[in-house]
């Protein structure tokens, strides 16, 4: 598989600037920072969640991170539990296994976005296959999750 057509596509049409970066194939996000060469907190994962009234939501956080369920539950006033895998790749046909761009309104999902990240100059992610990341200017990467909530749920996991 190749990177996301979906994903390109609503980059495109949102006018947002963004480098192809290709690395060496990786099952990781770890794996993929390292092949690429670039720090892991830059590299935004996605972790997706679902409520009990079936209301899922793309929680967006740096890959050195862990996201806190309890915390986001606290902050969102909800019941959310991580989706199970195979849920997930059902939403995400072109994206292979584990590859999940962290953009949630590409694929007509809501997010919240961990304020780690507005903090970076740049922000990578997968681009829906294991051999690419893209590169996106903070000003650009702030377009794609301005529509979302800016929260703290996240706990550093590697330094």
């Amino acid at each position: 598989m190749s990177i996301s057509t979906r994903l390109l596509s609503y980059l495109d049409n949102r006018k947002i600037q963004y480098q192809t970066i290709k690395h060496h194939h990786s099952n990781s996000s770890i794996g993929s920072a390292i092949n690429a060469n670039i720090p892991l907190h830059q590299l935004a994962k996605a972790v997706i969640l679902q409520n009990h009234e079936d209301r899922k939501v793309m929680a967006i956080l740096p890959a050195s991170r862990k996201v806190s369920i309890s915390t986001l539950n606290e902050q969102l006033m909800g019941s959310y539990r991580l989706l199970k895998e195979h849920e997930v790749y059902q939403l995400f046909e072109d994206c292979e296994h584990g590859a999940i761009p962290a953009i949630a309104e590409a694929f007509n999902m809501t997010s919240v976005c961990d304020e780690k990240l507005d903090l970076l100059d740049y922000v990578y992610i997968e681009a829906g296959d294991h051999e690419h990341l893209l590169k996106i200017p903070h000003k650009h990467f702030a377009k794609l999750v301005d529509r979302c909530m800016h929260l703290t749920f996240s706990h550093e996991v590697f330094h």
